[in-house]
């Protein structure tokens, strides 16, 4: 595909769960969030020179290339790998960042310094993943693999997802009356089990039950 094809073809998908455009690299640990997430979440790619509503800017300088380098290196951790491939359209430069999707997760991101976060990738925007989403990650990488014991209150949790589509930790530990503690770990086992899947929202993180069709792929 020429190169004005595949970028202008980008372009036109808008900002989504595999792609984020970029003005510019102005601040190293705010990029590190987006490099963050995509290698936590499925992968995808930046489209740096390139504004929110797909106007084209151009990268200005070389700079920028560094500072996404930095970016990875020292701002994440362990490091993002990327590729990157440039671009010109029009006498201006587009920098193409394909970031895969990581089997050493979590990745964290320094933003603001001193403060690191996991993140992740919904849709067209990156939040940070919540204690139990981290656990998630560490279960899944032990070799024992997970095991639940069916209590009524794990009974009580699926029920109530069969009849209300969603909860909250809080709604959960309400009915329950179990501990925040406990009622992360059958959370936690849930999740790791893909049974159950976290969504995350501007406002508050649900717990919903993932249809049997998607969770047999």
């Amino acid at each position: 595909m020429a190169p004005r094809h595949h970028i202008l073809k980008l372009i036109s998908e808008g900002e989504h769960q595999l792609l984020d455009f970029k003005y510019e690299i102005s601040d190293a640990r705010k990029i590190a969030r987006s490099l963050s997430a995509f290698a936590n979440t499925f992968g995808g790619r930046l489209l740096i020179g390139v504004k929110d509503n797909g106007a084209i800017k151009g990268v200005q300088s070389e700079e920028e290339y560094y500072m996404l380098d930095a970016s990875a290196s020292l701002y994440c951790k362990p490091p993002v790998q990327f590729q990157i491939q440039q671009w010109t359209l029009s006498g201006k430069m587009i920098l193409e960042v394909t970031i895969p999707k990581s089997d050493k997760n979590p990745h964290f991101a320094e933003d603001p310094p001193g403060k690191w976060a996991a993140y992740i990738r919904v849709k067209d925007q990156n939040f940070p993943a919540n204690r139990i989403q981290l656990k998630v990650w560490e279960q899944e990488k032990q070799p024992q693999g997970v095991f639940i014991k069916f209590t009524e209150h794990e009974k009580l949790l699926l029920s109530y997802l069969e009849e209300n589509d969603s909860l909250t930790i809080s709604k959960f530990i309400r009915l329950t009356g179990l501990s925040r503690y406990k009622a992360e770990q059958i959370l936690i086992r849930f999740i790791s089990l893909r049974i159950i899947r976290i969504e995350y929202t501007e406002n508050r993180i649900l717990y919903r039950l993932i249809p049997s069709t998607d969770s047999d792929q």
